[in-house]
């Protein structure tokens, strides 16, 4: 009977569940910035060989040299 009592108290006890949430809340907002990332990786690599292109293909004035 003590265990029946006991196990009830722990089914009807909500000390932690904000925890849990948090956990679980967490572990999402992880899980889908994961997930952006492994989407837009490709892109981003692709956009950054194309700046880095046109970047290497430009000359830089120095206005600060003496004549």
């Amino acid at each position: 009977m003590k265990f029946f009592k006991l196990a009830n108290n722990f089914k009807r006890d909500e000390d932690g569940a904000v925890t849990v949430d948090w956990v679980v809340l967490t572990s999402a907002v992880v899980g889908i910035g994961v997930a952006v990332l492994a989407t837009v990786q490709g892109g981003i690599s692709s956009l950054g060989s194309t700046i880095n292109t046109d970047l290497a293909g430009r000359s830089v004035v120095d206005y600060s040299a003496t004549e």
